[in-house]
């Protein structure tokens, strides 16, 4: 059987590494040849092996991957109905089970082993995600994504590993679109800088999607105004955190002094007793009245977050009027502030509510700023 291809199968065949990362712009074939490899080689080669392919949620698996998967089987006159089994979503090749999942089905995610593990639009996963799949994996791994992060944890984590490989294609790598298509991509030149960075070149930018940009220094100036301290509460697997803010004309300066789970109100009591707090405010999270009455009971100025309609947006609308600086020994700030992002509803366009993960120290911020800068006056402190 004759099958069309692109360099994207070929990277496939030549690797020798466990994992293989396929970075790319749209159209690029990225997917399709993947698919292509797992259907016409590694599935005829071998027999007996499990092969998943994954996503984060399944309605994006079931339009995008499987339907792909599917369609390539009937192109090539090689679907079976009694192969399939739809409500498992499971079909077999050559005595291979293929199977579809997304980490929305935790039992499945945590369940058997596998062979062959395909992450589809990987960065949409969390590292905790990834953790959980690679170790159920054996042999062989495949990730493939648009780089629409500047910073993931696939840059951090995977690329830098001895046992993979990485590669970028783009439109130019896929010889089978068309003429529009191919005009279409490139009209982002002239439309949209970051959109062809991202989706035309293939290479990493700055998702529009992200909702704050910062800087790091190494120091708060000695003339920068204290605002409070903001603090977040969590427990098992959330963190309570900790950070002081500073204002120096319109310029925001970030300090993070803890970013820890399982922390028990005498912990907590403990930590801001390392810190230094003395007399100085701290805006704890209002939804959390005991644990503020037990460290107002230590002897700790904590007063309930200021709260109102739609607080999140009020306070993320008052953070971008500001210049945010982080220090740069704040690892976990800046962390968020690189991964802090709107939701986008199913056509991909982003609506005005921020994607309730990666907030844990910038909720903290929040409290801190506009408790703080709503009111007409803020006493000035010296702590740094």
């Amino acid at each position: 059987m004759k099958i069309k291809t692109n360099v994207v199968f070929e990277h496939l065949l030549e690797t020798d590494k466990k994992i293989s990362i396929e970075q790319g712009g749209t159209r690029s074939g990225k997917t399709y040849n993947i698919l292509l490899y797992i259907i016409f080689h590694y599935s005829l080669k071998n027999t007996g092996k499990t092969i998943t392919i994954c996503r984060k949620t399944f309605p994006s698996v079931r339009a995008s991957v499987m339907r792909d998967f599917l369609d390539i089987l009937k192109i090539h006159n090689c679907y079976f109905e009694a192969n399939h089994n739809k409500s498992n979503h499971e079909y077999k090749i050559n005595g291979n089970l293929v199977e579809f999942i997304s980490l929305d089905q935790p039992q499945k995610v945590r369940g058997r082993k596998r062979n062959l593990l395909f992450i589809n639009e990987a960065n949409e996963l969390d590292y905790e995600d990834w953790q959980q799949l690679i170790f159920r994996t054996d042999e062989k791994i495949i990730l493939d994504f648009n780089p629409s992060d500047e910073y993931h944890w696939i840059y951090d984590k995977v690329i830098p590993r001895q046992d993979a490989d990485f590669n970028i294609t783009t439109y130019l790598d896929n010889s089978f679109l068309s003429d529009s298509i191919k005009e279409e991509i490139e009209r982002l030149k002239y439309t949209d800088e970051q959109y062809w960075q991202i989706y035309g070149l293939g290479i990493k930018g700055i998702s529009k999607s992200t909702i704050f940009s910062y800087v790091e220094v190494n120091k708060i100036p000695e003339d920068a105004e204290f605002i409070s301290f903001g603090a977040d509460a969590g427990y098992t697997n959330d963190p309570t955190s900790l950070v002081s803010v500073f204002r120096k004309d319109y310029d925001l300066y970030v300090k993070e002094h803890l970013y820890q789970t399982q922390m028990t109100t005498i912990d907590i009591h403990k930590k801001w007793k390392e810190v230094g707090i003395e007399r100085q405010t701290i805006y704890f999270d209002s939804a959390e009245p005991r644990l503020i009455e037990e460290l107002r009971r230590m002897g700790w100025n904590v007063r309930p977050s200021l709260k109102g309609a739609d607080s999140v947006n009020a306070g993320i609308d008052l953070l971008k009027r500001f210049k945010i600086h982080i220090l740069k020994d704040s690892h976990n700030a800046i962390q968020e502030f690189r991964n802090y992002k709107w939701q986008e509803d199913r056509s991909g366009k982003m609506i005005n509510k921020p994607i309730d993960k990666n907030n844990h120290l910038i909720d903290a911020i929040r409290y801190a700023t506009y408790s703080v800068l709503s009111k007409p006056n803020f006493g000035k402190y010296t702590l740094h």
